[in-house]
């Protein structure tokens, strides 16, 4: 019992402590969310060859629903594959707010979001390149992407104003780190950091599979999971960029629903978790650390 309140009190005291930078992460980016959601998708829109490159750099940001939107505009075939490959890539999702707030080396950070931008938009590229000959000229209009809506299934509550949004965000996240956190120091002091860490780490193919499956759950369970494991140590930089890269979001949820073609849809999420785990695993074998 004695253990057990030990480890419930460090979780806590660790999770309180990353609170009030947590919250600032998120009203910072609720900020750029309502100021360039409109803006984002019209430049996308606009963007022709350009597009994955344009949407890769957008993408970057976690703005809620802006993958869900990507998903919706590629269903009314308003942006090639290849942007929404680039922009699913790309996406951070929970990742930026939790190093944030981890007060994570601004250094580390911005090498994760230029490793997952390069990848993205080269895939985009060159996913564009590849399916531009044979792919027929289609008018297609832009569906309405119902942001709104997504975000509330989503909970997000992004038309409920920044400060509210932000807290929304903010205890939600902080929650499930703390049940995260709780998870990994009980799993720690019963098993062993030595045992977990071989799970993952020092293998150059299983560590990015697995954690790429993760990254397939379509929330942010998936991105503050493997951003956690990432910080404790438990994951090495092929495995947790092999899962942030496949995390799309509801992004996934949104193109099942939209995009009526459930077989294309299939080899959608099939190329993404493909070059997600390809990523990760060369750079395993390359020995790349960040």
């Amino acid at each position: 019992m004695n253990l057990f309140l030990d480890i419930v009190t460090d979780t806590l005291i660790d999770s309180l402590k990353i609170l009030p930078f947590l919250f600032l992460a998120y009203l910072a980016m609720e900020y750029m969310e309502h100021k360039m959601r409109e803006r984002s998708k019209k430049i996308v829109k606009a963007s022709g060859k350009f597009g994955p490159l344009l949407g890769g750099v957008l993408g970057i940001f976690p703005q809620c629903g802006f993958s869900a939107a990507a998903a919706n505009l590629y269903a009314g075939r308003v942006i090639t594959l290849g942007t929404l490959i680039a922009i699913f890539l790309s996406t951070s999702d929970e990742m930026l707010p939790i190093l944030i707030s981890e007060r994570t080396d601004p250094v580390v950070v911005f090498k994760i979001l230029g490793l997952k931008l390069f990848i993205g938009v080269l895939a985009g590229l060159l996913i564009d390149a590849f399916t531009r000959s044979r792919k027929k000229e289609a008018d297609g209009q832009e569906d309405e992407t119902h942001i709104g809506h997504l975000c509330e299934q989503d909970h997000c509550h992004c038309e409920k104003g920044l400060f509210q949004s932000a807290c929304s965000h903010t205890f939600q996240i902080i929650a499930f780190i703390f049940t995260i956190s709780l998870v990994l120091n009980g799993a720690v002091e019963l098993i062993g950091e030595d045992r977990i860490s071989a799970l993952i780490l020092n293998r150059p193919y299983a560590g990015p599979l697995l954690s790429g499956l993760a990254g397939l759950i379509p929330n942010c369970a998936a991105s503050v999971v493997v951003t956690q494991l990432y910080l404790e140590g438990l994951m090495s930089t092929g495995a947790m960029l092999a899962g942030l890269l496949v995390g799309a979001g509801v992004g996934i949820l949104v193109l099942f629903k939209e995009n009526l073609h459930p077989k294309e849809n299939i080899k959608i999420v099939l190329l993404l978790y493909t070059i997600g785990t390809v990523a990760g695993i060369i750079i395993e074998c390359i020995g790349l650390q960040i």
